[in-house]
């Protein structure tokens, strides 16, 4: 009776820790780490995340995860280990070999609109640029390990290339170089959370080449990445994503305070764009000429 009685123990214990285990994997995968953002413009992606999962019939936990300022081939060294769930990128060949990328591009390729970071000096200077090869004469400023930095240098436009993006702002002022070109949504939060250095946008031109920012996993996180894939595919079909995307406050605010219509459009191709770029999918691409 005693060998039994320890037996029917022993056996139940086991389907505690059992029960225990699963329930530990399965809040572990529903649990989506991350980093928070340190300017607006930066949380785009996660509001996207957290909206693209809220179509899906599961539940999801977000816990953000400390961290100090780091350049993109750490972040992509913490998204590898799985100390971070997702992350956001531009696109090129080597990271879609090393991560899992969603290949719906989350900006619908605003990433490629550029708009210029110049010294609030500089505007008569940029006034009389009318074409690339204008355009050639000057330097560009771009982190050294950016998707874009060598479409700049493709198209034969000089570029000072430093490691850490926040030095990037200081070089400019310092005269390293002569423009930032920065996606549509990006330069005036910018230059607004660095009011001691003297920046401004650039009036007249945007630089404009196909380059998609995707959301990555892990390889080893192919269930998340399956889960967002399916939400964002659903919220194209029925139009929620186009809706979201028109009504973001950082989108609103880019847009308008850019004046697209307005602007020299100078364009360069990008022969650096993985073979799976969706570009046939019209419905994914935002053409800023319509606006």
């Amino acid at each position: 009776m005693a060998k039994n009685f320890n037996l029917r123990q022993t056996a139940k214990h086991c389907i505690v820790a059992i029960i225990c285990t699963i329930s530990f994997q399965i809040s572990a995968s529903t649990t989506i780490h991350y980093f928070p953002a340190e300017e607006p413009k930066d949380k785009y992606p996660l509001e996207l995340v957290q909206f693209l999962l809220s179509k899906l019939d599961k539940e999801y936990n977000y816990n953000a995860i400390e961290f100090q300022q780091m350049s993109v081939n750490r972040q992509i060294s913490e998204l590898d280990s799985g100390h971070i769930s997702f992350a956001s990128f531009a696109t090129n060949e080597e990271l879609e070999q090393n991560l899992r990328p969603i290949r719906i591009p989350i900006l619908k390729g605003l990433l490629g609109h550029r708009v210029f970071i110049i010294r609030d000096t500089d505007q008569n200077r940029f006034a009389k640029i009318t074409s690339l090869t204008d355009l050639q004469n000057l330097r560009a400023g771009q982190g050294r390990f950016w998707a874009d930095t060598p479409v700049l240098k493709n198209a034969g436009i000089p570029t000072v290339d430093p490691v850490k993006y926040f030095s990037l702002f200081h070089m400019l002022e310092g005269g390293r170089f002569d423009f930032f070109p920065r996606a549509v949504h990006e330069p005036f939060s910018e230059i607004a959370t660095r009011p001691e250095l003297n920046l401004a946008v650039e009036n007249n031109l945007m630089l404009v080449y196909p380059l998609p920012m995707y959301l990555y996993t892990s390889k080893n996180n192919e269930g998340l990445a399956q889960d967002i894939e399916t939400a964002f595919e659903m919220a194209i079909a029925d139009g929620s994503f186009d809706q979201w995307f028109k009504a973001h406050p950082l989108i609103l605010d880019a847009l308008g305070r850019v004046n697209v219509a307005k602007r020299t459009v100078l364009r360069i191709d990008n022969p650096y764009l993985p073979k799976q770029t969706p570009l046939d999918r019209k419905e994914l691409w935002l053409d800023v000429r319509s606006l």
